[in-house]
């Protein structure tokens, strides 16, 4: 007899009760279902589950109830195996920034946000990276398929401009373009590195704020280390610094190592871990890169070694010549031309000598 992994559900509304156990028994999962905290409790303590799909206000009569957070707590104390999704239509950001870093919830999604696609490629994610035997996948969610992108409502223009919001995880995607949007932007939040390139290419931003890991985890980010990739997080900066866009990195990935390499190769304007985030402290670097209004030059695309071979270039050195200058081999100075023209978006020497020149 086969036996199915089984998902907790913890929801006081019979309407949701229905529409998520229907999804998760779709995604092939046996569904416990409680509506309180008691007995939300007792399943718990009778079995394991690999995922655990929660509402934060197990009350119908008390918005304000937060039963949700406790039995995320509970989730994390007696199955710390099991993958938990908050999906509420009451939290605030600092509720949900806290189930996300404080209580160890694998997403967060609002109720009034709600899509079927979505929820169920938030599930088959969150099956995959739960530890255990056999992930299930949610039937669609194939590997390469991303979830639709949440776009948050476009507020009144105050000022402040359009903001880009890369984030491949709902929860902090729903967070940060609310906050953006509060704070005067339209915004435009996506999934993926691809979405997020296509719209850099097709519209023009005044912030973006970038995740730099897109591979659901900070694992997933090791895993890309390992095997030599650059981080899809890393080539959007080199993006939008190319573009003259201040981009704010909110990340999970908090080694010293990679916050000065964004600060020093990809000139960024500020970086927030997320296991440390505040409401006030991302708002007040997002004012602060607002009111910058620093133009940033073309030239800002260009690493260091970039910036001293094109500016031997624009003295009439040859390759050879900077090569013996700088100490490199001549294929060495080629690479670099090669980048140099790229992101100057020339295709000859004179051509980048001409935009060196300029910038004296």
């Amino acid at each position: 007899m086969t036996s199915f992994p089984r998902a907790l559900l913890v929801e006081d509304d019979p309407s949701w009760q229905q529409i998520l156990a229907e999804i998760l028994a779709d995604c092939g999962l046996a569904v416990d279902l409680a509506a309180s905290l008691p007995e939300a409790l007792t399943l718990l303590k009778a079995q394991p589950h690999r995922l655990a799909v929660l509402d934060l206000s197990l009350s119908p009569a008390d918005h304000n109830n937060t039963d949700g957070l406790r039995v995320l707590e509970a989730v994390r104390k007696l199955d710390p195996a099991c993958r938990a999704i908050l999906l509420t239509g009451f939290a605030t950001v600092e509720v949900a920034v806290a189930a996300l870093t404080e209580y160890g919830a694998y997403s967060f999604l609002r109720k009034e946000n709600f899509h079927r696609g979505q929820f169920r490629d938030l599930v088959s994610r969150a099956l995959a990276s739960a530890p255990g035997p056999n992930p299930v996948a949610a039937p669609g969610a194939a590997a390469g398929v991303q979830s639709p992108s949440v776009h948050a409502p476009a507020q009144v223009d105050s000022g402040a401009g359009r903001a880009l919001v890369v984030e491949d995880d709902a929860g902090w995607r729903s967070i940060l373009s609310e906050l953006l949007s509060d704070a005067g932007f339209q915004v435009r939040a996506c999934a993926s590195f691809g979405e997020a390139l296509g719209f850099l290419r097709r519209e023009k931003y005044t912030l973006a704020v970038v995740d730099l890991s897109l591979s659901g985890s900070v694992s997933g980010w090791w895993d890309a280390k390992s095997t030599g990739e650059e981080p899809e997080g890393y080539r959007l900066l080199a993006s939008t610094r190319a573009g003259g866009i201040p981009a704010i990195v909110v990340s999970g990935i908090a080694s010293p190592e990679e916050i000065q390499r964004a600060y020093a190769e990809h000139g960024i304007f500020g970086y927030l871990e997320k296991q440390a985030f505040e409401r006030s402290s991302f708002l007040r670097m997002v004012e602060e890169a607002r009111k910058s209004g620093r133009p940033v030059s073309e030239l800002a695309a260009l690493t260091e070694r970039e910036r001293e071979v094109l500016d031997l270039l624009a003295q009439g050195l040859t390759n050879k010549e900077i090569a013996e200058r700088l100490v490199i081999t001549t294929n060495t100075v080629k690479r670099h031309l090669k980048a140099i023209f790229e992101k100057l978006n020339v295709h000859t020497r004179s051509g980048a000598a001409a935009k060196a020149l300029i910038e004296k």
